[in-house]
């Protein structure tokens, strides 16, 4: 017989090894995958707003072509070379949209080649104003910086919602990143037993047990470590249910719980302080009337999750 329970023993110490080895393996996978989903934010930050300022300024480069377009044309000149300077513009933002390549310094260069184009338009104004004798009133000019603000920051309005949206999808990953990290840290309830205790404490084990012997239940179980949870004191709850299903409640021990957004019934509630070394809990329960024949199952539950189950015979 003692030799039975030493290997029990050393099969459930092996049991707990493996466990305790496989959590921590996932823990370190867990935390790998969210230092690379933490980059990859990162980088994809990064793209959003080089993307974000390249079409700023593509847009701020297409309203002064529009502005010198119609300046020229008031003052008579040419302007079919603005035109097809105006086409390209067009298409390099087209391609912007969709340029799984989309390098900054390639947009860089072609920005350059804009404003030195725009820098050479400014003389040939300035050439046809003096060819011509007009002189732009300051009133007039005054409304064109009016008119090219509101078109910016109409422009602005557009990426910083584009921006907002991007922020959103990042929430919603955040969220999802948490929900894991809260999966992973719930506690573990293995090995559950239930022992009958008498009016003396004399305690019986087997699982079976007469009516008349039971004073008290000692309801044990093994928490294991876990990487990720944190050393505190976790609320416990234990429910005790007949062979119908019904929550044994009678001695004013017991309450309600929010499970999975539900209300659940429980026969009582006791603090552990969880200290992260596969320790061993006893909790107590001591029913106010006789038990009844039958079968009796156990639930428990811990900061939302249910971290195991047991049963017992009453003959």
């Amino acid at each position: 017989m003692e030799a039975t329970t030493n290997n029990s023993n050393g099969i459930l110490k092996i049991t707990i090894g493996v466990l305790v080895g496989v959590l921590a393996l996932l823990g370190y996978l867990f935390m790998g995958a969210r230092n690379e989903t933490l980059e990859l934010q990162k980088t994809l930050t990064t793209k959003v707003e080089q993307l974000s300022s390249t079409q700023i300024k593509l847009d701020s480069i297409s309203q002064s072509l529009d502005s010198k377009i119609a300046e020229i044309e008031q003052l008579g000149g040419n302007v079919a070379e603005l035109e097809n300077i105006k086409a390209q513009l067009e298409a390099d933002k087209k391609k912007l949209k969709s340029d799984l390549s989309f390098s900054i310094e390639k947009y860089e260069t072609k920005i350059k080649e804009y404003e030195t184009f725009l820098a050479q338009k400014d003389d040939d104004i300035r050439k046809l104003k003096e060819e011509n004798g007009i002189l732009v009133t300051k009133n007039q000019t005054l409304e064109t910086e009016k008119q090219a603000v509101i078109s910016e920051n109409t422009g602005l309005k557009t990426e910083k919602e584009a921006l907002t949206q991007t922020v959103a999808d990042y929430t919603t990953q955040n969220d999802d990143l948490k929900r894991k990290v809260t999966m992973a840290s719930a506690m573990k309830a293995v090995n559950v037993q239930v022992t009958a205790l008498n009016s003396r404490g004399k305690e019986r084990d087997g699982g079976e047990y007469k009516s008349s012997r039971i004073d008290r239940l000692k309801i044990s179980f093994i928490m294991p470590s876990n990487p990720v949870a944190e050393r505190n004191n976790k609320d416990i709850y234990v429910r005790v249910m007949d062979s119908n299903g019904a929550v044994l409640n009678e001695n004013g021990t017991g309450g309600v719980m929010q499970f999975n957004g539900k209300e659940l019934g429980y026969s009582t509630k006791q603090a552990v302080l969880f200290e992260n070394n596969d320790q061993k809990v006893d909790l107590f329960y001591g029913k106010g009337n006789s038990y009844k024949s039958g079968k009796y199952s156990i639930e428990l539950y811990s900061e939302g999750f249910k971290i195991g189950s047991g049963s017992f015979d009453v003959k």
